[in-house]
């Protein structure tokens, strides 16, 4: 598989491009812990969105799926109405999907969307709105530059 760095200055551009695209309101951002987390703590600074809690889950091992999806720290959205939720990639759908059959059993009153940087179109289910499709692997710049100035510090 074709693999693709994705930087920093990437990111701003599309996240200025998702935003203009989102065209409902939500009171609340869910990010999925990690991918999604840097995505939601900048839209959160945009919209003046405080209500920002996280949904941790566990799909890869490196860049092998796993054969199940775990999700934990389910948080309590009871005071919210319209929840974004928000990830990096919706690449085979699972997890998105997964968390959506959870969310809407728990808070069935709650209208919930989505938001990804990146979508493949081969995903069991697509976000309610994403910037780019892909087929490629993403390497994201917080997976990989710290990595990179690690090598750096280990030469001091």
């Amino acid at each position: 598989m074709k693999k693709r760095y994705y930087p920093y200055s990437e990111l701003i551009k599309d996240l200025n491009r998702l935003i203009k695209i989102i065209d409902k309101p939500f009171d609340t951002i869910l990010p999925i812990a990690r991918g999604g987390l840097s995505i939601a703590h900048i839209l959160s600074e945009y919209y003046n969105i405080r209500a920002v809690y996280d949904i941790n889950t566990i799909g890869y091992n490196n860049r092998d799926k796993l054969d199940k999806i775990e999700i934990f720290n389910i948080p309590n959205l009871k005071n919210s109405k319209r929840v974004l939720i928000v990830d990096d990639i919706v690449d085979s759908g699972d997890t998105l999907y997964a968390i959506l059959e959870l969310l809407k059993r728990e808070y069935p009153n709650i209208i919930f969307y989505s938001a990804s940087i990146f979508y493949k179109k081969t995903a069991k289910i697509a976000p309610t709105w994403y910037v780019n499709q892909t087929e490629e692997w993403i390497d994201f710049f917080w997976s990989v530059d710290l990595k990179d100035m690690e090598d750096d510090f280990n030469d001091r």
